[in-house]
């Protein structure tokens, strides 16, 4: 079965519009970066910068075992296992493969 190609429209100020309108191909253009941005998306809160109660329960129980640290070479924050390599990440750039 084919799939149609759905037509969403959204609205932009001004200034990001006449930006939008050099753009060889805006369609493509956009679509690309909504499809980066998904890509990017927090897996817990998708986005919406919150958690649920429920998710903040598994949450406080992941970061009994887990710390928030900071990566000597990209200076980004990431996760670490307390239990099982207390050092690993810190001297090491951690990289996401998307999953």
């Amino acid at each position: 079965m084919k799939h149609k190609d759905e037509v969403i429209t959204f609205k932009v100020d001004g200034a990001l519009g006449e930006q939008l309108k050099t753009m060889p191909n805006r369609s493509e253009f956009i679509r690309q970066a909504v499809l980066q941005a998904l890509e990017m998306e927090c897996p817990l809160c998708h986005g919406t910068g919150t958690l649920t109660p429920n998710q903040m329960a598994h949450w406080r129980e992941f970061r009994e075992h887990h710390e928030l640290t900071r990566c000597d070479v990209c200076g980004e924050p990431h996760l670490t296992c307390r239990d099982d390599h207390p050092d690993h990440g810190h001297t090491q750039r951690v990289h996401t493969t998307g999953d």
